[in-house]
């Protein structure tokens, strides 16, 4: 059997395969879609100590403020 498009008979084999590989082909168009971007790396603690500024008025404060970190992160590994 077939069916009169536009003018022309059309198999029903011929509809059938159209209908499939439309489907198939429009599913992997809407699934596909763009490349996405791998997400950032968070910064480890050593690339955030390095940024962060410490904003002390002077040099010894500086040290201290430093020191007593280090101190503060040794008792939290314990």
């Amino acid at each position: 059997m077939s069916y009169v498009i536009l003018g022309r008979a059309i198999k029903n084999e011929y509809l059938a395969l159209g209908t499939i590989f439309g489907t198939v082909g429009a599913t992997l168009l809407a699934t596909s879609g763009g490349k996405k971007e791998a997400p950032a790396a968070k910064p480890t603690l050593e690339q955030v100590k390095d940024t962060v500024k410490i904003g002390a008025s002077s040099r010894e404060e500086e040290d201290f403020i430093k020191q007593f970190v280090a101190d503060a992160e040794k008792e939290s590994k314990h």
